[in-house]
């Protein structure tokens, strides 16, 4: 076997759970070969690989390469494992049992998906400890006799002796959330992709949280997720191979029994039986009748379903997962993101329960550079803790820090708690997380579930034009806006700009009088300086024509970097060499509000976002029209403390102005000048 060098991360996770890890290249060795999903493997690896020590892993591959030459069939040597059964009169095996009542024989009967039998014996009490056998089929360790003495018409001589579901044997919640506690969020979110099987060193922050967004209906109850994008980025892997838990369904017909209750047999149907329920290619995805789409739509938003007169709760969470026929962008600007799903679940009241839709296109094509070689927690053991933690509630952690703004409804509200609250289950276990942790998780739980309410808007225009997302921050009072990133923005004209004190701001932008007295005709003549610093644009990327977020993020650089010099001026609309060019291209991204009003307003949030209330308070803004178009001015007074930048990840950068451009300072430069500037 190779060795693999181990990095801190690999340390730490064996130290704090030991013989709870697993190295997940040795999944994808063992695999070749054996189809059986990932969450079987790691379920033998986990007893016999969970060490950092290459030769008890290399003695662990082996007897997990034995037993499962030993235990599992191929479907194509069924006929020869019947025969050694025959021959041994009992073998133990790793097989899918599934089991159907056969009510003219009032008999249970179990299916071997891999030895290929549908008549094999399985006692009564075996069906009621494990319900899911009927519901499915699951993956189990079980123990086969032959009996063929027994005097019947019909000789049926496979009997199930024992049988044992793959899932782990004991859970300890304290020591999970104990050993959570140990790593900080950062290197816990790393630990849970490395677990799904992903490498994070190729993922940024938003990539990693889309992939652990995979993981919330399996711990948050009555969850409802969609993702849509193309094809191979891995969208069905999570349902299919790592969790005894959940269920996938690809395409085919779906009917009322097999989804709620068969009312001839009374047998509840696969809502009552997993965790999560999952529809792959939901494109091709057929409903029987009118009555499933109904008793899905109420089950969606009720988490219940009518068993003749009565009514059965469950937990289950539903995920639909297909393909989409062209690009999402030409979906956006042409038709809606729904438009790929079967006609009878293009309805507004029936998307309307969807929580989430994951934009399945930011995934990038599943490869092997994006596979880990390093540890994460063993599937069945890390299953059990997210089925354990779907008792629990977070939905209510954003009441202390946050406010939802107007524009959301109940429906709306309800959803982006549920994605908060599943996503601190995961990343937070132990219930410890900070107000920025907070904040980044609730604009991403926002703009799932507005990318949903942008394609309702189009379907129903009149029934969900509110789409304007926002949210309050308590200790400020100042209001956030939460875009959607492929979706053109669209301001709501009747919202009103937020104050730090939580007053209503007047709409009209300051007045050139009130900033540094020297003409912005003046300052464009003079050059760029220590002091005047020129943006052709502030959204536009020129060499894409699309709105550009690195663009963004450089006029929030400028500013701090005047904040935490002497101060200074930025000029929207100014070429390099001092031509005016005007900032009317950046206006016709703005949605409904291309104006200067609306520009200032998109300007405030960014700057908000990215500084905090005490910085954007430190900045004017007014515009000026000349010839060649209109000219954004930004002056900005010294600061009195250091403005930090807070990125995508939250993570603090200090920019300065030094002579004619702006800097990221390292951390020892940085402490330096701090002590220096404000002492």
């Amino acid at each position: 076997m190779t060795e693999h060098p181990m990095d801190a991360l690999d340390r730490r996770a064996n130290e704090l759970f030991a013989g709870r890890v697993v190295r997940k290249d040795l999944v994808r060795q063992v695999k070749v070969g054996a189809n059986v999903p990932v969450y079987v493997l790691e379920f033998l690896l986990g007893k016999y690989c969970a060490s950092d020590d290459p030769a008890a892993i290399d003695a662990g591959l082996e007897v997990v390469n034995q037993t499962l030459r030993e235990n599992f069939i191929r479907p194509d040597e069924s006929e020869q494992a019947k025969a050694k059964l025959k021959r041994k009169g009992q073998h133990r095996l790793l097989d899918k049992v599934d089991v159907r009542l056969v009510a003219s024989e009032d008999k249970f009967w179990a299916h071997l998906a891999s030895f290929g039998d549908k008549y094999v014996h399985i006692p009564e009490e075996l069906v009621y400890k494990y319900e899911r056998l009927l519901g499915g089929g699951v993956w189990c360790q079980l123990d086969l006799v032959y009996n063929a003495d027994d005097d019947q018409p019909q000789k049926r001589p496979f009997y199930i002796k024992g049988l044992k579901p793959i899932q782990v044997a004991a859970f300890d919640m304290d020591e999970y959330l104990a050993a959570r506690a140990q790593l900080s969020r950062d290197e816990w979110l790393d630990l849970v992709t490395r677990s799904i099987g992903l490498e994070p060193a190729h993922y940024d922050l938003r990539g990693k949280l889309l992939a652990v967004l995979r993981l919330v209906p399996m711990v948050e109850r009555n969850y409802n997720l969609i993702e849509l994008g193309p094809w191979g980025t891995g969208k069905s892997f999570i349902y299919r191979e790592s969790s005894p838990n959940a269920i996938l369904v690809s395409g085919g017909k779906v009917t009322v029994a097999q989804l709620f209750v068969n009312l001839s047999s009374g047998r509840v149907g696969l809502l009552g039986m997993w965790d999560v329920v999952a529809f792959d290619e939901v494109a091709g995805l057929e409903m029987s009748d009118s009555t499933v789409v109904n008793m899905l739509k109420d089950f969606m938003e009720s988490g219940s379903f009518a068993r003749g007169k009565e009514e059965v709760p469950t937990e289950a969470s539903i995920v639909f997962i297909g393909n989409t026929s062209k690009p999402h962008q030409e979906l956006v600007r042409s038709a809606h993101l729904f438009a790929d799903l079967p006609k009878a679940m293009v309805d507004p009241a029936f998307l309307d329960r969807l929580h989430y839709y994951l934009p399945g296109w930011e995934a990038p094509k599943l490869e092997k550079r994006l596979f880990t070689d390093h540890f994460g927690l063993v599937s069945d053991y890390f299953a059990e803790a997210l089925r354990q933690l779907r008792k629990q509630s977070r939905v209510g952690a954003l009441d202390r820090d946050f406010a939802l703004g107007s524009h959301l409804s109940a429906r709306d509200e309800k959803a982006v708690r549920k994605t908060v609250s599943g996503l601190l289950k995961i990343l937070h276990p132990d219930g410890e997380w900070s107000h920025g942790e907070l904040r980044d998780y609730l604009e991403f739980a926002m703009e799932g579930r507005r990318r949903v309410k942008e394609q309702l808007k189009k379907l129903a225009g009149h029934d969900y034009a509110k789409t304007a997302f926002s949210y309050i921050e308590r200790d400020t009072g100042h209001e956030v806006w939460v875009d959607v990133p492929e979706q053109p923005d669209e301001i709501d004209t009747s919202a009103p700009v937020v104050s730090g004190n939580g007053a209503a701001a007047d709409a009209e932008p300051p007045s050139a009088s009130s900033a540094v007295g020297v003409s912005t005709a003046e300052l464009i003549a003079g050059g760029e300086s220590s002091k005047v610093e020129f943006k052709q644009t502030a959204r536009v990327n020129l060499a894409t024509k699309q709105r550009d977020a690195v663009i963004e993020q450089m006029i929030v650089k400028s500013v701090a970097g005047f904040m935490n010099a002497q101060g200074g001026t930025l000029l929207i609309g100014v070429t390099d060499a001092g031509e005016v060019f005007g900032i009317e291209r950046d206006l016709k991204t703005l949605g409904s509000k291309q104006n200067r009003d609306g520009f200032e307003l998109w300007l405030t949030g960014l700057l908000d976002n990215a500084l905090g209330p005490t910085g954007t308070s430190r900045v004017s803004i007014s515009f000026e029209e000349f010839p060649q178009g209109m000219v954004c001015r930004i002056d900005v007074r010294p600061g009195n403390k250091p403005t930090f930048v807070r990125g995508g990840n939250r993570e603090a950068d200090l920019y300065v102005r030094l002579n004619n451009s702006t800097r990221l300072l390292n951390t020892s430069d940085a402490l330096d000048y701090v002590s220096s500037r404000w002492r």
